[in-house]
């Protein structure tokens, strides 16, 4: 699979400097926690769920997650496991050279990976890993082992996506200690931890809080305590450190399919309805939301994002494209670097590049290039969500 795969071939093209590479599940795990993009949220109970992976996939989607938690309701999880196993066994007895997401399952309980992996049987082979919520130290071991077992009796490499919502990461005087306690349980299982993401709305039920689609959750003082912490003790560029994915944006648009971005920039007329006015500014409001997020998710060292509607997918996977602007000053900074460091004016003129202070983000940025591709030089975010959004 790879990023606008599903674009012609004269549409990548065209937008693209550098295209972006194939992958697929056994890729090296860096690649992988890059790629995942927009992880498009399933709850596990929809009968279609089949059919619905292979139609996301065919819109641009390449990480799933197929719930069992949140998503549905208690009395639900004994269907909900059944459908999983029934719908999944549907895709796996399909073509086996078929193109499919990265797969991933959130589970309620650690005994759910192993029932499942065993439930599965040779469907297992379409899962990349388990999404375990509500995640701390102390309740994330038993998920780990749980993920060992599984590994260790079917063979096959898969991750785990811990979920960062607890109670205790919210709470200012235990959350030092959780992020340090989970920092070194994710250390001992390094080879197993895609990346980490953050539940952002159990963090603010914590507190009776819910963002407006005014505000990002930057501008929720308490979750972007929470996020600066996070990134601050599992984000590191040392070495220690590991992909944290952006919080998930919970308003989408009034209808399935996102208005272009020319329109976004079209006036409107003195004959337009003032019904049809006020739904399309709704809907533009809504894509700016969702815009100013993903730029503070970058700024603040996140990189994918959680989503729960497929509107949500082309607008992250587009603002994931390095621009050229950003090729050049990467690539000046790693020659640099090579070269003993020191300081240069950027191949556009408009910034400095200080070859050791911004080798990681240099490093960074061509891991990025290489899965989301290198936008011409002349091409804009507007431009390449345009065509994702057809």
């Amino acid at each position: 699979m790879r990023h606008f795969g599903h674009l012609a071939d004269d549409v990548r093209s065209r937008l693209f400097h550098e295209q972006p590479a194939a992958f697929d599940r056994d890729s090296d795990a860096a690649v992988l926690a890059t790629a995942l993009g927009a992880t498009l949220y399933s709850p596990a109970t929809r009968p279609t769920l089949a059919r619905d992976v292979r139609k996301q996939t065919a819109r641009g989607v390449v990480s799933m997650v197929l719930c069992l938690e949140d998503a549905i309701a208690d009395h639900e999880v004994d269907d909900a496991e059944r459908n999983l196993v029934a719908q999944l066994t549907e895709l796996a007895g399909q073509d086996a050279d078929a193109e499919l997401p990265l797969l991933f399952v959130r589970v309620r309980t650690p005994e759910q990976i192993t029932d499942l992996a065993a439930r599965l049987g040779p469907a297992l082979r379409l899962l990349s890993g388990f999404v375990v919520p509500k995640f701390t130290e102390d309740s994330g071991l038993p998920f780990l082992e749980a993920l060992t077992a599984a590994e260790e009796r079917t063979g096959q490499r898969l991750f785990v996506m811990p979920v960062l919502e607890s109670p205790e990461l919210a709470h200012l005087e235990s959350r030092r200690d959780q992020l340090h306690g989970i920092a070194r349980l994710l250390d001992k299982h390094r080879p197993r931890v895609l990346a980490v993401r953050l539940g952002v709305t159990d963090l603010c039920s914590a507190y009776g809080l819910r963002r407006s689609p005014d505000l990002t959750a930057y501008d929720v003082a308490l979750v972007a305590g929470v996020i600066g912490d996070v990134v601050n003790v599992l984000g590191r560029a040392d070495g220690t450190g590991h992909t944290i994915t952006g919080p998930v944006w919970e308003y989408f648009p009034l209808q399935e399919r996102m208005f272009k971005p020319q329109l976004r920039r079209t006036p409107f007329s003195a004959a337009t309805p003032p019904a049809d006015r006020v739904r399309q500014r709704l809907i533009e409001h809504d894509l700016d939301g969702l815009i100013r997020e993903i730029e503070l998710d970058r700024a603040n060292g996140l990189l994918g994002k959680t989503c729960i509607h497929p509107s949500h997918v082309a607008a992250v996977h587009a603002l994931s494209v390095v621009t050229h602007e950003e090729l050049c000053d990467a690539q000046d900074i790693l020659q640099r670097h090579r070269g003993g460091g020191g300081v240069s004016r950027s191949a556009y003129t408009n910034k400095m590049n200080e070859a050791k202070p911004h080798r990681a983000w240099a490093e960074r940025v061509l891991l990025r290039a290489e899965v989301f591709g290198v936008a011409r030089a002349e091409v804009s975010f507007a431009e390449l969500l345009s065509a994702c959004v057809g």
